[in-house]
Formats: C-alpha cells, sequence, structure tokens
C-alpha cells in the first residue's frame, strides 16, 4: 500500500488544528471602554478568524462600530476605537455670544449672553447630549431696552422790559442708546430754543426712538415771570390808557382828565425794575379858573391844550338868538364836558357888559378885552369856537343846535384821538 496520501492527509490535519488555535487577529484594547468577545471554538481560541467582539464604550463616549469580526485578512472588520462623543460646533447669537464649559464635547454646558442694550430671547444655556444634539437651540439677543435722553434744567426766566415774554435758549439733547448706537428720531414737544415764550408755566417734552422701535423720553419746563408793579387805576373824573400789560415792568400809564378838570401830579408814570412806579399820585382835580387877571390873553392862557371854549356874545340877556343857544346848550352840558369845551358869555354893551364862565363873573373891562381880542362885535350875536391851541375854529352869526356844534368838534384832529381813548375808558353821554 502507499503510505504517501495518508502521511499529506495527516499533516493537513495536524496544520488546520494548529492554525484554529493560533490567534489570527491582534487582539483589541479599548480606551475608555470594554470588549466582550465570542470565537467559533470557544474561549481558548482567542482572536482567530471568525472572532466577533462587541464594543462598549464608557459614558461620554461613542464606538465607531459597536461590534467587529476578525476578517482572513487578519484585520478587524471596522475601527473600533471608543471616540468622544462631540456635538456640532454652535452658531453664535448675533448682537451676542456664549461661553461653553468643554467646547462642544459631551455634557459641555454652554452659557448664552447678549452685548449690552440686547435680551436674550430663548433658553440661558444649553448642553451637548450623548445623542450628539445640543439640549436646546441657540437664543436671539433683541433690543427691548428704550434708549435715554436727558432733557436740559431750564431756570426761570423774566420777561424784557415793556415785554410779557422772555427768550429762552438751551441746547438740545442728545439721546444715547444703549444697543447699537443708532437713533432715529429725536422729536420736540412744545416750543423750539431760542422762541419768545409768554408768562407762565410750559411744559416741554423730548422723545427719542432707536432702530428697533422702542421710546425714551423726558421732559423739563419753562417758566417765564413778569415783573410787576401795584395796579394803578384811574383818577377821579379821568381816565388812564397803560400800554404793555398795564403793570409789568416797563409799562407806561398815561392819565388825563375829563371836562371841567385838571390833572395833578404825574401826567405819565413807568412800571420800574423795583417794582414802584415813577413820579408821583395823579388826581384830576376841578380846573381853578382865576377871573381876577387883567388881560384876555392871560385868561385865555389858562385853557392852552386843556379846553376848547365857546364864546358866545349878545347884546343884551333878552336877545332871542342868545336865550335860545343857552337853553339848548344848557340841555347839553354832558356832551360839552365830553369834548372839553368851556363856554364863556359875553352879554350887554361896554361899560355895562357882563361876562362869565359858569359862576365865575368877568370884570367889563376884561369882558371888553375878550371881545376885541377875539374881534366879536357888541351890537349883534355871534358865536366863537376856540380850539385847545388858541385857533379861532368857526364863527357862527346865527345859533346852532349843540348836535351840529358836536359835529363839528369831532372833526377836530385831536378830538378823534380823544374819542379814541374815551372809548376805550367806556366814556360815553348820551345828550
Amino acid at each position: 500500500m502507499d503510505m504517501w496520501p495518508l502521511l499529506l492527509l495527516f499533516v493537513q490535519l495536524c496544520f488546520c488544528s494548529g492554525y484554529e488555535g493560533t490567534p489570527w487577529c491582534a487582539p483589541i484594547k479599548i480606551k475608555h471602554g470594554d470588549v466582550s468577545c465570542r470565537t467559533p471554538r470557544g474561549e481558548h481560541y482567542r482572536n482567530v478568524m471568525g472572532t466577533r467582539c462587541k464594543i462598549r464604550c464608557k459614558q461620554g463616549y461613542e464606538a465607531q462600530s459597536s461590534e467587529v469580526v476578525c476578517m482572513a485578512s487578519k484585520h478587524w472588520s471596522s475601527n473600533y476605537a471608543c471616540r468622544e462623543i462631540r456635538c456640532p460646533k454652535l452658531d453664535m447669537p448675533i448682537n451676542g455670544g456664549y461661553k461653553c464649559s468643554d467646547g462642544s464635547y459631551f455634557n459641555s454646558r454652554c452659557e448664552f449672553f447678549c452685548s449690552p442694550g440686547f435680551t436674550l430671547k430663548g433658553q440661558k444655556t444649553a448642553t451637548c447630549r450623548y445623542n450628539t444634539v445640543w439640549s436646546a437651540g441657540v437664543p436671539t439677543c433683541v433690543d427691548i431696552d428704550p434708549p435715554k435722553i436727558k432733557c436740559p434744567n431750564v431756570k426761570d426766566k423774566w420777561a424784557e422790559p415793556g415785554k410779557l415774554t422772555a427768550r429762552v435758549t438751551w441746547d438740545t439733547p442728545e439721546g444715547v442708546d444703549t444697543a447699537d448706537g443708532i437713533l432715529t428720531d429725536v422729536i420736540l414737544k412744545g416750543k423750539p430754543s431760542k422762541s419768545d415764550f409768554p408768562e407762565g408755566l410750559h411744559k416741554m417734552s423730548y422723545t427719542v426712538f432707536d432702530r428697533a422701535g422702542n421710546k425714551g423720553s423726558c421732559r423739563f419746563t419753562v417758566r417765564v415771570r413778569v415783573r410787576r408793579c401795584s395796579p394803578l387805576f384811574p383818577p377821579d373824573n379821568g381816565y388812564m390808557k397803560c400800554d404793555s400789560d398795564k403793570d409789568n415792568y416797563g409799562a407806561t400809564c398815561e392819565f388825563t382828565c375829563t371836562g371841567g378838570s385838571e390833572l395833578r401830579g404825574s401826567a405819565a408814570r413807568v412800571c420800574q425794575y423795583g417794582l414802584t412806579w415813577s413820579g408821583t399820585d395823579t388826581t384830576c382835580a376841578p380846573m381853578n379858573i382865576n377871573v381876577g387877571v387883567r388881560t384876555a390873553a392871560a385868561l385865555l392862557d389858562q385853557f392852552y391844550e386843556k379846553r376848547r371854549l365857546l364864546v358866545i356874545s349878545a347884546p343884551t340877556a333878552a336877545n332871542h338868538n342868545y336865550r335860545f343857544q343857552m337853553t339848548n346848550l344848557q340841555q347839553a352840558q354832558c356832551g360839552l364836558d365830553l369834548r372839553h369845551v368851556t363856554v364863556i358869555e359875553l352879554v350887554g354893551t361896554y361899560p355895562a357888559q357882563v361876562g362869565r364862565i359858569r359862576h365865575n363873573l368877568l370884570s367889563p373891562g376884561l369882558a371888553l378885552q375878550l371881545r376885541l381880542l377875539l374881534r366879536i362885535p357888541q351890537r349883534s350875536f355871534q358865536m366863537v369856537l376856540v380850539d385847545k391851541q388858541g385857533i379861532d375854529k368857526q364863527r357862527y352869526p346865527f345859533p346852532i343846535t349843540a348836535a351840529e356844534l358836536f359835529t363839528t368838534i369831532d372833526t377836530f384832529p385831536l378830538r378823534k384821538d380823544e374819542m379814541v381813548v374815551q372809548q376805550e375808558a367806556g366814556q360815553t353821554c348820551q345828550s
């Protein structure tokens, strides 16, 4: 029998038995984990071809492959190392940032923050979990803080002399935004700087907006004060006309007396800085007519710029024109006084003539001088109207009604000014 085939079979069996019991793949060494293997022929035949090993990693680590097999190539089927779990890198929030305890690795805790002026909207922290997903998304930083603006501190202002206003000036405030510093509008409510403010308290405000639409406001007041003297009042039998506001610093008050009265004291007074009135107290006293003067000119000088004169001359007291005229004027005494008219009567012929100013009698010589000065005839009725400047304005050879006389006087330029003042003072007459 040929022994060679039997010998070859024995060598092959012995060779195969030795092959199966010899390690084929390199032993697995796991850092941050452990391995459990199962071989085809039991625990005594480790890492031989066909061995299957399961990889388990510690918390915070993950295996590249959960199971590997020893291949005929003497290599394991895949990489089996335990790698540290890592989450994707977080995006940086706009206008903010974050700080992490361990970067993007497992269990790292990241805390988000916003730039000054911005507020965090969303979760404040995020943690990297075992499934490589963060526990929360990236929050946003929103601008909800209003901008800040500080209004000026305007002190009380005093009105200027003769005025009820004061020029008030201040610097326009600038707003400050705690976020991006960008402001869109600054709005003033009230009169602008460098304006004339009237007396009183004026409430003002500034409002500023930032780019996010947040609003910031501040308020301030402007107070204008007026220096005032104690009030003045028109004197009895007179009236007062004041400019400005009658009693404020710089105001001037002018006094005028009604017909039949003359002014005593100051004709005009001014409210001074010390809140006192200039001049002396003003009164309107009955006009004191001196009929004892020697000349007609001296008599007329007493009326200059004060009174108008209506000189009525008649040859006798029984003259029809004279009686009619005096009766008509007596019923219109109010209108005469309102127009500052004094009536002088000259009755009779020299040396028996008589002159009279109301209850004051003129001497025959003074009456004669008056007729001669005004060129009035003695033997016929005549009236002469003399204005406040001593000018012969109108002559009447016959009687006229009070209405006709008043119409003539009211056309005088000076009388027109008087009418305006009297109307403002409420002085009227129905006669």
